[in-house]
């Protein structure tokens, strides 16, 4: 089977890639620049060059392709309607003019629930455009990547800065993009998983101030921490939509609040681990992946503080 890939130089689009070249599969990904997906190249993956928001460019990246997996969104500088939407749409139909066997969607938990927020409208929206379309999808619905706990919380806490919490945030159920990547390349072997939707959801669901306080004791710092209300988020957004140049940044703001409700972004995945051939245990949880990432920095940072006191003893007189 040879897969389709977009999004492949994304946070989770990579290890898509990466798992699905694993697994042996042929991969193509779909890209607009050569020169920074380069790297998916030396993998063993092919390159195809194309944009989604350009529909004649896409047909020949469909040449001997069989399934597609979506990854792909808006960067922050791109409009979520132009990419999330248009562009969808233009691939879906590429898609199905090609006759591939199967699409595979990464959208968002729960974005029927959030129409006035436009990148959960828009996944909405694509997703019954799938379903109405005639293909054979499976729609796969992570709450929040654990790669963006990092930049979050794990940095700032290193670098003696300020951690933003919602002060009114509902914990989140984040998953490894390893393990996202894991269930996309395996439902294209599941006939089960046809035409049907999955939530994939972490471990347990973590709140902000539980993730700062494990980023304390794994770090052994002291986090500075700085409480964003629901009402201050709300009163930016309005203010930035009445100037155009603001648009897309009250847009990534409304998408904040998703996570500012009194509901738990989570989900009951033991139909859907069944269905998969997984188990729970083979997940990786947010205190393995932060400890890891907290055990590989530190250790960096004594080896370059020895390295920085050997050098300072070497230019001694004595």
């Amino acid at each position: 089977m040879s897969i389709l890939v977009v999004g492949a130089t994304g946070t989770l689009g990579r290890q898509i890639v990466r798992n699905a070249l694993d697994e042996g599969f042929d991969v193509k990904c779909l890209v607009r620049n050569f020169q920074k997906a380069a790297f998916l190249r030396e993998w063993g993956a092919q390159l195809v060059q194309a944009n989604i928001c350009g529909p004649k460019s896409l047909p020949p990246c469909f040449d001997d392709v069989t399934a597609v997996i979506d990854a792909a969104t808006a960067r922050p500088q791109d409009s979520v309607y132009d990419v999330d939407w248009d562009g969808k749409v233009n691939l879906i139909k590429a898609a199905l003019d090609a006759n591939v066997e199967r699409y595979v969607f990464i959208s968002i938990l729960n974005c029927e629930q959030y129409p006035h927020v436009p990148l959960m409208d828009v996944k909405h929206c694509t997703e019954k455009f799938l379903e109405e379309s005639g293909i054979n999808y499976t729609i796969l619905r992570p709450c929040g990547f654990l790669q963006g706990l990092v930049g979050q919380y794990a940095v700032p806490i290193l670098e003696k800065q300020a951690i933003w919490v919602m002060g009114e945030a509902a914990p989140i159920a984040y998953m490894n993009t390893q393990d996202i990547a894991r269930f996309a390349v395996r439902s294209l072997k599941l006939p089960e998983t046809n035409k049907r939707s999955f939530p994939l959801a972490g471990t347990r669901a973590w709140g902000g101030y539980e993730l700062v306080r494990l980023c304390e004791r794994l770090s052994g710092e002291t986090a500075k921490v700085s409480t964003m209300s629901l009402g201050l988020l709300r009163g930016v957004r309005s203010f930035a939509n009445f100037f155009q140049w603001g648009w897309q940044f009250a847009d990534r703001l409304a998408f904040a609040e998703v996570s500012a409700g009194s509901a738990p972004l989570d989900a009951e995945m033991d139909e859907v681990y069944s269905t998969f051939g997984l188990d729970k245990s083979e997940i990786t949880t947010v205190e393995e992946y932060l400890g890891e990432y907290f055990n590989r920095i530190l250790k960096k940072l004594k080896e370059l503080n020895f390295e920085s006191n050997r050098e300072s003893k070497k230019k001694l007189p004595f």
